[in-house]
């Protein structure tokens, strides 16, 4: 589990990581100044991937376009994926920056679509585009921030998790986002996944059709993914 709070701190989910054991995975916060030597280091403890928060303050202060691509430059060597969370409004202005990346990207909780626009908000068809690019996944996660009808069936974010899911069934990955940080009346977990089968038709795939693949390594099989919130291997 991230804190976004803790910004480059990774002690916490680099530890988490080691307990879980083998199949676990970590994604990282690191700054401009990491080390040629501290990123391999980061590798050897099951980091696959950074996150870059557009949405909340971080340490360094805003996050800029700059500061991510820089960032993808330094991990994109060690074959690492790029996390970010950022609003609707965010990823239309980075489209173009998002697209020449040079590592997989992942787009955090439903890209933040705002719930009285959704799937007719000019960031559903710029991630769209990045999905259509073949090296974007989809994070179905964060119903709950991303609401306007709200609990049992996220019906506007549900609409806009389909959309996603039925344009790369192959690329999403999915997260309970527990444990709610900051939300008043917490989500029924259980609830949040069964969500997936309505959001990923049933087929060959697996169960719900969420035929998931890690950001980090493209041909793994689906089971390897641990789907327990920030503990998959795309965290949030």
């Amino acid at each position: 589990m991230r804190v976004s709070a803790r910004s480059a701190v990774n002690r916490p989910t680099l530890g988490g990581v080691a307990q879980f054991g083998p199949s676990a995975r970590a994604v990282v916060v690191v700054d401009r100044d990491v080390t040629d030597a501290e990123l391999p280091t980061m590798a050897g403890r099951d980091a696959v991937g950074i996150r870059v928060n557009f949405g909340t303050p971080q340490s360094w202060g805003p996050t800029t376009a700059e500061r991510l691509e820089t960032m993808a430059r330094k991990v994109a060597p060690l074959g690492w994926h790029v996390q970010i969370y950022a609003t609707g409004d965010t990823i239309v202005e980075l489209e173009l920056v998002l697209s020449r990346l040079p590592t997989p990207l992942v787009i955090d909780h439903l890209a933040r679509l705002p719930p009285d626009q959704g799937v007719n908000h000019p960031a559903s068809a710029a991630v769209r585009r990045l999905l259509d690019g073949g090296r974007t996944w989809m994070k179905l996660s964060g119903a709950y921030l991303n609401t306007a009808s709200g609990p049992p069936a996220y019906a506007d974010a549900t609409a806009v998790a389909k959309s996603f899911a039925a344009a790369a069934p192959e690329r999403v990955v999915w997260g309970s986002d527990w444990p709610h940080r900051g939300e008043k009346h917490l989500p029924d977990d259980a609830r949040l996944l069964d969500l997936l089968a309505e959001r990923c038709p049933s087929d060959a795939g697996g169960s719900a059709g969420l035929r998931a693949r890690s950001p980090a390594e493209p041909g793994a099989d689906p089971r390897t993914l641990r789907r327990a919130g920030h503990r998959s291997r795309a965290q949030g």
